[in-house]
């Protein structure tokens, strides 16, 4: 095995909530299956996916998915060691992300690091050789238990193409774990792993290089004015984990999400911030409402269409006829849905 040059730092991370009204902030040990009347999950197919590298610094590679909401990879090249960011939706993908790595470095593959426990993200380890080690936060590895459940929500998202997952067999799980804090030297740089708490997931990794002021955030954060996903939890800690990573990371200028373009750091923060509070804020008023009619009651942002700078960042994909903007603000108004249906059972069950 290879000789890991790997930091780990453990800490526990405590939440509380000081508002007027009981919340739990329990985290449930699986993901929701609730969904509302009508939701449709976005599409994730990896058929025609391709990977466009976008270079920040030398040796520091974003690998943009062709074809928004598909998924986004990334690449971190020190003088020792290489680490590629998530495994891809199947093996296929994985297999085509590790050709594409040895075409851009003749540095070997050493780290693979999950940004969420989530299928399309982890589907792929299986197919990585035994040097490359798999990294990721402990709460992630806790949710890789159940892979035929796994397979099964995650199926969801590919509409007509279920049979993709079928070489999907095994469900290789991270060799390493953390807390709260990691460190990977590659060779004149570091790379830092943070879970700053529950996100979308329990275990959301960043992924972060601070030479180049760049983090890979899979789920957790998205470009400011795509909605995000709350899948396993409430808004409440949500919220506190956004708060912790603006105050750890003042030297952050740009995220890569798992889903989408790539945008300003602190600005994708503080949009989740302000959606996040308005949406705890006007659930806690509907608490005589029915489930459905509290989602409708909710200020839905992309009622009157998707924000400026998310709409050019759409653009530069070049799709025809505005493709990427119809299908990001379809995907966003259904997204709003499932988060106010999930922030009311935090507050009501």
């Amino acid at each position: 095995m290879y000789a890991m040059s790997l930091k780990i730092i453990d800490r526990s991370i405590i939440f509380q909530v000081t508002r007027g009204f009981e919340m739990s902030t329990k985290i449930p040990e699986r993901e929701s299956a609730e969904r509302p009347a009508g939701y449709q999950e976005p599409s994730l197919s990896p058929t025609g996916l391709e990977h466009i590298p976008h270079t920040f610094a030398r040796g520091v590679h974003a690998l943009m998915a062709n074809m928004p909401p598909k998924d986004n990879n990334g690449l971190i090249v020190g003088s020792r060691a290489a680490l590629l960011i998530d495994a891809g939706f199947t093996p296929q993908v994985a297999d085509r992300l590790q050709a594409q790595v040895a075409e851009l470095s003749d540095v070997p593959l050493r780290y693979l690091v999950n940004t969420t426990y989530h299928g399309d993200h982890t589907f792929g380890n299986a197919s990585y050789p035994e040097e490359v080690t798999v990294v990721s936060s402990r709460a992630n590895r806790d949710n890789m238990t159940d892979l035929a459940r796994e397979k099964q929500i995650r199926s969801g998202h590919l509409p007509g193409e279920e049979v993709l997952l079928d070489e999907v067999r095994s469900w290789r799980l991270p060799d390493v774990t953390f807390d709260e804090r990691a460190e990977i030297d590659l060779g004149g740089r570091i790379v830092q792993l943070w879970q700053f708490g529950p996100g979308n997931g329990p275990g959301d990794t960043v992924v972060y290089v601070p030479d180049a002021g760049v983090a890979w955030t899979g789920n957790y954060i998205t470009h400011a004015g795509v909605a995000p996903m709350l899948l396993q939890g409430g808004p409440e800690p949500y919220l506190q984990s956004l708060r912790k990573m603006r105050q750890t990371l003042p030297g952050l200028r740009t995220v890569v999400p798992g889903h989408g373009p790539m945008g300003d750091g602190p600005a994708a923060i503080d949009f989740l911030t302000t959606y996040f509070s308005r949406l705890l804020e006007e659930m806690a008023q509907l608490r005589d409402l029915e489930v459905e009619e509290a989602i409708a009651a909710t200020t839905n942002p992309w009622d009157q269409g998707l924000e400026t700078s998310l709409s050019a960042a759409l653009a530069a994909y070049g799709l025809p006829a505005g493709r990427a903007e119809k299908s990001m603000l379809e995907i966003c108004r259904n997204l709003h849905r499932l988060n106010a249906l999930a922030t009311y059972r935090a507050l009501y069950g």
